[in-house]
């Protein structure tokens, strides 16, 4: 009796896959704008409190004082001190830095022909 007034068709139980592409992106938007409302508010917090405590257990407090649940707590916590770090040292000053030093210095050399060989000599032995 319940398929006759709700028939499949107007409540299908699964999306078909444009509709649960936007529902997913719907959703992504949503979850970015809480976390950069939290981070927005946390580092609101961070300077209320700056001259109390230090920013780490500033940023602790407000996640515990919102009851903000893990996963969550560790994302606003970690883009919190993202923004934080940004003003202390700035990227341009840091990319200026760097810019000095040739690419040699900076990063390690890659060694992709000699571990290929290696993964080809344990094979063939």
């Amino acid at each position: 009796m319940l398929r006759r007034l709700f028939p499949e068709s107007l409540f299908p139980r699964k999306l078909d896959p444009t509709a649960e592409r936007r529902v997913r992106l719907a959703q992504a938007r949503a979850e970015e704008s809480v976390i950069r409302a939290h981070v927005d508010n946390a580092l609101m917090f961070v300077d209320t409190l700056a001259e109390d405590l230090s920013f780490d257990r500033a940023i602790d407090t407000y996640i515990r004082v919102m009851g903000i649940p893990e996963p969550l707590a560790s994302t606003v916590a970690t883009r919190t001190l993202v923004v934080l770090g940004q003003d202390l040292v700035p990227y341009r000053r840091r990319a200026r830095e760097g810019a000095e030093q040739t690419d040699d210095d900076t990063r390690p050399k890659l060694r992709l022909d000699e571990a290929s060989d290696g993964r080809t000599r344990i094979r063939r032995a």
